[in-house]
């Protein structure tokens, strides 16, 4: 278990998220149930890949939410939707093939959210459960 995270539903985090990336969060649109629990965590791991002009990198980037089958990261790097990138545990070493499914604006540091090729419900080091299915309640 790491210490400081915290576990909210899928509804909670969609809120905060839908509320930082449209500067309020006055209107949350529904979306089909999420594949497993989402948590807060900040953390730093180490992220290879090609960034958006081809050149390979390597950075310490940090998370702002991870589950079972990915993560939303900051990274320095621009990259491109669809690209692989390789994410490194930095106590485990364990690492992680996962594809750029989401690109925020470019920035000082870029909101990527990233999905794992196989899930990993422990790469974080949480007790990430698999998300209630549509037949049951929350």
């Amino acid at each position: 278990m790491v210490a400081g995270w915290e576990q909210l539903d899928a509804g909670a985090i969609d809120a905060v998220v839908a509320g930082l990336e449209h500067g309020s969060m006055s209107t949350v649109t529904s979306k089909p149930p999420r594949r497993s629990t989402r948590a807060f965590l900040k953390m730093r791991l180490k992220a290879q890949g090609r960034a958006h002009d081809g050149r390979k990198f390597r950075e310490t980037c940090e998370t702002v939410v991870v589950n079972a089958h990915g993560a939303l990261i900051l990274l320095k790097h621009e990259v491109d939707d669809g690209e692989m990138l390789v994410l490194v545990h930095p106590e485990t070493q364990e690492e992680q093939e996962c594809r750029v499914v989401y690109v925020g604006e470019p920035a000082d540091r870029q909101r990527v959210g990233v999905e794992f090729l196989t899930p990993a419900p422990r790469f974080w080091g949480l007790d990430l459960e698999e998300a209630p299915s549509a037949g049951e309640p929350n």
